[in-house]
């Protein structure tokens, strides 16, 4: 690969320490926390699928379809990502290209309403989302498939169960991740509001009708879109990290071989 592997470890992940630090959300609980709310996602019908993958005897395990040849599991994961980090960062600045989800800055009347400032940050962000949930479920298939095809059964069975737990916690994954951004509404309006206060207490005026002054270096919006791309970055890393984990579980096999 031409970088390495992201590791995330889940209550300390990329994403909920920048959510944290921008004051919009807590850090996560204990791990057991976390273990009863997984038991809680999980129903009857979903228990049984697991334990069917789990059980089964990984000799058992089919091979599935065979990779491209010439490429690599290494290759088409850091091509992928690198396109769509590419995506994020070079959409993050308005007018930066013809990016798939472009940012619009708004421009309205005064006073600035909070409700409408936010909606085209809310659109880049879902759109984003969407581009994002698309692609990495398409690699993380990918990544699937390389693994049944050139690893052992044990890894196979592996591959198994990411597929199940994909079905199984997609719905729940999409739910809370479509939270963001409103999580980010509070900080954009934290911001917001604290500029106002800043041109009141200086006695200062403000063009509400040329947000391209906000996007200053050190102005309120041009900070909250550097944190909007940050987080946006953060969130690709956790969808990714399915796919990191089988990589890197297909690489630790192929290294204990040749030890």
């Amino acid at each position: 690969m031409t970088r390495a592997l992201t590791r995330t470890n889940f209550h300390s992940s990329r994403l909920i320490r920048t959510l944290a630090d921008l004051a919009v959300l807590e850090t996560a609980g204990p791990a057991n926390a976390f273990a009863e709310k997984l038991g809680h996602w999980i129903d009857f019908a979903d228990a049984i699928c697991l334990t069917g993958v789990h059980n089964a005897s990984p000799a058992d395990m089919q091979a599935g379809a065979q990779a491209v040849a010439g490429v690599s599991l290494d290759q088409e994961f850091a091509k992928a990502r690198s396109g769509l980090e590419n995506t994020i960062t070079k959409s993050g600045s308005p007018g930066a290209g013809r990016a798939r989800a472009e940012l619009t800055l708004p421009k309205l009347d005064t006073p600035i309403e909070d409700t409408k400032a936010y909606v085209p940050f809310r659109r880049y962000h879902q759109a984003h989302q969407r581009d994002m949930e698309s692609n990495v479920r398409t690699l993380r298939a990918k990544v699937r498939d390389g693994v049944m095809a050139k690893g052992s059964p044990k890894l196979r069975q592996l591959a198994a169960l990411d597929a199940a737990f994909e079905g199984i916690l997609c719905e729940r994954e999409a739910k809370l991740l479509s939270t963001i951004p409103s999580l980010l509404e509070k900080r954009f309006n934290h911001l917001r509001k604290a500029h106002l206060h800043k041109l009141r207490d200086q006695a200062s005026t403000d063009d509400n009708n040329n947000p391209d002054l906000w996007m200053k270096p050190g102005a309120w919006l041009a900070r909250f879109c550097t944190e909007l791309q940050a987080v946006l970055l953060a969130e690709l890393d956790l969808r990714l990290q399915p796919a990191v984990g089988l990589l890197e579980a297909f690489h630790h096999e192929k290294t204990q071989q040749h030890v």
